[in-house]
C-alpha cells in the first residue's frame, strides 16, 4: 500500500490530545511513559489534562505534538503500514523523520525537546513576532518584507503555506512596517499571530547554533522513504544533508506549498495526516482540491480508516 505521511506543526496542538490513543492502545501508553523519563516532561498528564497555558508554550507543545503524531505512525506500522514518503510542517518534519526511520523515537523527542528549548530562549533574547498574510503574491510579500527589513527591522516570509496564504516572520518593528507596506499594496487581511517568537527568521539565530549541537551528538540513520524538506522543498534522502536542513530549517521559509506541489507531480498520493487536527489536509486542498489527504487524531479515526484501506 502506497501511503505518503503528512504530519503538523506548532499551533495543532490542544488539551485531550492523544487521550484515546493512550487509553485504547498499549504501546502507546508505554511510548508516553518511556518518554516523560527520557526527557524529564509528563508529556500524557500534558497532553490529556493540560492545563492549556502550559501546554501551548513551545518548550512543551513541540514534543506533545510530536508524540502524538509519532504515535500514530507506530501504531500503523505495528499493522505492517509504512510511509512511501513523508513530510512535516516546520516540528512535523521531526515526526516525519522518526516515521520514516531517519530518527529513533525517543532521540527525536529529545531533539525536539531542545528544539522548543531554544526557541523558547531565543524569544525571549531577540523578541520578535509573526503575522498571518492573506491574498497577497508571494513576489509581494517577499519585496514588502526586503522593504521593511531595510527600513525597520529584519522580517522575511517565514511559511509558503498555500496559494494566497503567507505567514511573515521578524523584528516587532520590522514586522509592523511590512504590515504596513502590504496594507499599501492593499492587501486588507493580515493578522498577528499569538507566539512566543519570531520563528523562521533570523531571531532564531541563537536556537539554531544550540539546535547544531544537539543534531551533531544525535544518531541518524537511513530511513525506508524519502522527506520533502522545509527549506528547499524538494525530495531529500541524504543522511548528511538531512541534518543539515534541520538546521537551517530554524532561520529560514518553511516552503510547504512547494514541498507539497512535489509530492503531487511524483504521484505520492493518497495521503495521511497523522496528528492532531487537520491542518495540513485543508492546506492540501487549498493547493491541489483533488487531493486525496485523510487526517488521523483519535483511536476511532484511525480504527475507521483501518477498516476502510
Amino acid at each position: 500500500m502506497q501511503i505518503t505521511m503528512l504530519f503538523p506543526g506548532q499551533g495543532a496542538q490542544y488539551v485531550g490530545m492523544a487521550r484515546s490513543l493512550i487509553e485504547k492502545y498499549p504501546l502507546v501508553d508505554k511510548f508516553y511513559k518511556a518518554a516523560s523519563e527520557r526527557i524529564g516532561v509528563e508529556l500524557k498528564t500534558l497532553s490529556v489534562e493540560g492545563p492549556a497555558e502550559e501546554l501551548v508554550k513551545t518548550s512543551n507543545t513541540q514534543p506533545a505534538i510530536y508524540m502524538h503524531s509519532v504515535a500514530l505512525s507506530m501504531l500503523l506500522k505495528e499493522r505492517g503500514i509504512t510511509p512511501h514518503a513523508v513530510a512535516g510542517h516546520s516540528l512535523g518534519e521531526y515526526s516525519a523523520l522518526a516515521a520514516a526511520g531517519w530518527l529513533d523515537p525517543l532521540d527525536g523527542l529529545e531533539l525536539v525537546h531542545r528544539r522548543g528549548e531554544l526557541m523558547y530562549q531565543a524569544g525571549l533574547d531577540q523578541p520578535g513576532t509573526m503575522a498571518a498574510v492573506i491574498g497577497a503574491k508571494p513576489d509581494l510579500v517577499e519585496e514588502c518584507c526586503a522593504q521593511a527589513s531595510k527600513e525597520a527591522g529584519v522580517v522575511q516570509a517565514a511559511n509558503f503555506n498555500c496559494p494566497g496564504q503567507i505567514a511573515i516572520s521578524g523584528s516587532l518593528a520590522g514586522v509592523d512596517r511590512a504590515i504596513e507596506l502590504l496594507k499599501e499594496n492593499r492587501v486588507r487581511l493580515i493578522k498577528k499571530l499569538d507566539v512566543s517568537g519570531a520563528f523562521h527568521s533570523p531571531l532564531m539565530e541563537s536556537a539554531r547554533q544550540g539546535l547544531l549541537e544537539k543534531l551533531a551528538s544525535t544518531s541518524f540513520q537511513q530511513g525506508s522513504a524519502p522527506v520533502y524538506c522545509n527549506v528547499t522543498g524538494a525530495r531529500c534522502d541524504d543522511v548528511v544533508q538531512l541534518r543539515e536542513l534541520l538546521g537551517r530549517q530554524l532561520t529560514e521559509t518553511v516552503r510547504w506549498e512547494p514541498s507539497m506541489e512535489a509530492m503531487l507531480h511524483d504521484g505520492l498520493a493518497p495521503f495521511l495526516e497523522l496528528g492532531p487536527g487537520n491542518v495540513l489536509g485543508g492546506l492540501l486542498k487549498r493547493i491541489d482540491k483533488e487531493a486525496d489527504c485523510t487526517s488521523l487524531d483519535s483511536a476511532e479515526q484511525l480504527e475507521q480508516w483501518l477498516e476502510n484501506a
